[in-house]
């Protein structure tokens, strides 16, 4: 729908190393399968495996988040916010991203996503809205942890990672409505 990449803009004015963020379930820039998706025969909400790796040798923790650029709503759409990931934490397994957070590591605290649920939140494309980026986000942090209000939007948390990050990792799913395809 729209050209903008929120995260080059954001590099562009506050630099910081890039390092890697790979998925089994994913692959850079392909359609998001169907696991991944809310909507649809065979979808299933589920969050994708990721890995990261090459991030500032001095990174403190870890923040995690899933945003989708394309939505139309004048400032996009977050389906996925995780705060306070420990440094040592370098990749989560699929579905990490279910209601109650138990495949997160002890300590991780799940803003609510959009629709105000603690959990991954998969890409439904309203009809009528072409293709949408679904861009999964690790920010590598220079503190041990954020301190960030437990009912706080997936925004305040971006704009903390803007100002204590010291690295970002970008791997990027589409999707496009089934009435579109």
């Amino acid at each position: 729908m729209f050209d903008h990449d929120p995260y080059a803009a954001l590099q562009a004015l506050k630099p910081m190393a890039e390092f890697s963020l790979e998925s089994a379930d994913l692959v850079d820039g392909a359609e998001m399968p169907l696991p991944l998706r809310a909507a649809g025969p065979g979808a299933g909400d589920r969050s994708p495996q990721l890995s990261w790796s090459g991030f500032p040798p001095e990174t403190r923790s870890f923040a995690l988040t899933c945003f989708d650029p394309d939505a139309p709503t004048g400032s996009g759409w977050w389906h996925w916010a995780v705060a306070n990931l420990p440094a040592s934490v370098t990749s989560l397994d699929a579905d990490a991203g279910e209601p109650g957070a138990l495949k997160l590591p002890a300590g991780a605290l799940v803003l609510p996503n959009e629709d105000g649920e603690r959990r991954y939140a998969g890409s439904a494309p309203p009809p009528g809205t072409g293709v949408h980026r679904y861009m999964f986000a690790v920010h590598a942090l220079d503190v041990p942890r954020l301190t960030i209000d437990p009912e706080a939007t997936p925004a305040n948390l971006a704009i903390q990672c803007f100002f204590r990050g010291i690295g970002r990792a970008v791997l990027v799913g589409t999707a496009v409505n089934p009435a579109d395809a």
